[in-house]
């Protein structure tokens, strides 16, 4: 039996991730004023995405708690829908989004970070919410899948939907450039035309390959429970919250 019920943790991260953002928007940095405000940076969109996801995982945990018994079909549709939303949007955006955030965020900081988190933002963003910006991020979406199933899209629809936010991405901050005159993120300034374009290919085609990456560690880890309990059988699909067996060895 978990020691924290995963409804539980649910709420405690939403809360964090409210509490990040109301901090981080009531920073007065320059970079907010100007166009495009917090939404031209991956992370303050990543951050939303994470926010609206486990908000969505708490309406399926409250929608099953009173749906639980009542033997009302329309409730039972209802409660589908919102689970193949939040199973949804684990595959498409939290997963492969926060991981690159975090990932990639880490890569470059370690490299320099002025090409990416000037040394100039400590007088802004205190220690703890860079890294709830940055580094929860991830252990929380890997908490998330490790206690419930999630069951993911077709892989050609799942690869064209973060493909399709990746390019979506790409040419906002194209835009911003255009717009400003300056790119978003310090590095882009030092590198050529020819560089940029490698770097956003590599970068969609990371996100493509954390997609993956995300479908394959799902089904290990459902895999493994179905192997360890062949007699209960896969989850049911109304199922919201469910803890697998650790693997045996």
């Amino acid at each position: 039996m978990a020691l924290v019920p995963c409804q539980v943790l649910r709420v405690a991260i939403l809360l964090s991730y409210c509490s990040i953002l109301c901090n981080y928007k009531a920073i007065e940095m320059p970079s907010h004023q100007t166009y495009g405000g917090s939404w031209k940076f991956l992370t303050f969109i990543d951050l939303v995405i994470q926010a609206v996801f486990f908000g969505i995982c708490v309406l399926t945990d409250l929608s099953s708690l009173l749906t639980r018994g009542s033997g009302n079909q329309e409730q039972e549709r209802q409660l589908k829908k919102l689970i193949s939303l939040r199973d949804w949007m684990l595959a498409v955006l939290a997963f492969p989004v926060g991981v690159f955030v975090v990932a990639v965020f880490w890569i470059i900081y370690a490299y320099d970070r002025e090409m990416i988190y000037p040394k100039l933002l400590d007088n802004f963003i205190p220690g703890w919410l860079n890294h709830g910006m940055h580094t929860t991020v991830l252990p929380f979406i890997l908490i998330e899948m490790r206690t419930s199933h999630h069951a993911y899209p077709s892989r050609n629809s799942g690869l064209a939907a973060i493909c399709t936010f990746s390019v979506g991405y790409i040419l906002w901050v194209c835009w911003v450039h255009h717009v400003t005159g300056m790119w978003v993120y310090p590095f882009l300034e030092h590198i050529g035309p020819g560089a940029r374009i490698i770097f956003f290919g590599s970068t969609t085609i990371l996100m493509n390959f954390l997609y993956l990456l995300g479908e394959v560690l799902n089904s290990y880890i459902w895999d493994t429970q179905r192997t360890a309990h062949p007699a209960h059988g896969p989850p049911r699909p109304t199922q919201a919250c469910s803890v697998p067996a650790l693997p045996s060895g």
